[in-house]
């Protein structure tokens, strides 16, 4: 494993308050990005129980650490799951987002209201990123780029609900380290004499103005699942054996996030391309179980420098 100078990693379980509040109380660190959570729709009706432990009980205890030793600034995950029923495109942060269709959705709405009422009782800087599909080299194997790619190359049946209809905002995982950088760097407001010049929350909530706020990180390109499938068959140079379902519990049938507030705001602009970004199955081919077996001329180094 390659070493970086003042860098540790620790494996812990953050809904474990004891473990985490000790690592918390021993390094007193002056930023916190927790991106810590039980992720994805379907399984949370599967095993909602592991939710609450990861999404409520541990985000709590994060809060808690940093109203204890208050960092310059908490930057947490939050999803674009949270928007539900009567979200209209583009999603922006000003919706109404207290109708989730998927329970990760309501918990991490849940995130919001939590950060929320800690930055207004204890003035925490804090800041909700709302991740629009997130993908790249080390991604998760649940979702959907390795999950398609590992099916086609194995010539496994691919799954499309809503018959491929549906529409994804694919953000690469470049793209969103750099939106995360750049909005930690600036952290929300403690007051109106500090120039905060828009409501970070909708115009619905409480005008106590609490140093709080949400931004959206996406691509604003959404793109068609059969279009996907598409993409993925040329640069894999083999033929998908698509199965069409109906729509799945839960998930939203499009998103497309507003990215005018982060731009405005810290000046984030995504700049990898679904085409340039797709080329992970470059690195996929190189793994030791995939089909068919081709090195990957990207190295392990340069792979694991696209995620950090």
């Amino acid at each position: 494993m390659e070493k970086f100078e003042n860098f540790r990693f620790l494996k812990s379980d953050f809904s474990d308050a004891t473990a985490f509040n000790g690592v918390y109380t021993h390094f007193k660190p002056d930023y916190v990005i927790h991106l810590g959570a039980q992720a994805g729709v379907r399984y949370s009706t599967e095993n909602p129980a592991a939710y609450v432990q990861s999404n409520i009980t541990g985000f709590l205890n994060v809060l808690e650490a940093c109203r204890a030793h208050p960092p310059k600034h908490l930057v947490f995950a939050s999803s674009s799951s949270i928007y539900g029923a009567g979200a209209t495109l583009p999603f922006s942060e000003d919706q109404i987002t207290d109708q989730p269709i998927s329970f990760y959705g309501a918990t991490k709405k849940s995130n919001e209201l939590m950060a929320y009422s800690y930055a207004h009782l204890h003035k925490l800087r804090i800041t909700g990123l709302r991740f629009f599909t997130v993908y790249g080299p080390w991604g998760r194997p649940d979702m959907t780029p390795i999950l398609f790619a590992k099916a086609i190359s194995e010539g496994k049946p691919l799954k499309l609900f809503n018959e491929g209809k549906s529409l994804r905002d694919f953000t690469y995982v470049d793209d969103v380290v750099d939106g995360i950088l750049k909005v930690l760097l600036y952290p929300p407001a403690a007051s109106k004499t500090e120039g905060q010049t828009e409501p970070l929350v909708p115009p619905t909530a409480s005008p106590s103005n609490p140093p709080y706020r949400v931004f959206n990180l996406g691509h604003h390109r959404p793109v068609e699942m059969r279009l996907f499938v598409q993409m993925l068959e040329k640069l894999l140079g083999r033929s998908a054996q698509i199965e069409l379902l109906p729509p799945q519990p839960g998930d939203l049938p499009e998103t497309c996030a507003s990215i005018d507030r982060v731009r405005r705001r810290v000046g984030f602009e995504p700049r990898v391309t679904l085409e340039d970004g797709l080329q992970l199955v470059e690195w996929f081919k190189g793994l030791p179980n995939a089909e068919p077996r081709t090195r990957c001329a990207q190295t392990s180094h340069e792979a694991s420098r696209q995620r950090r």
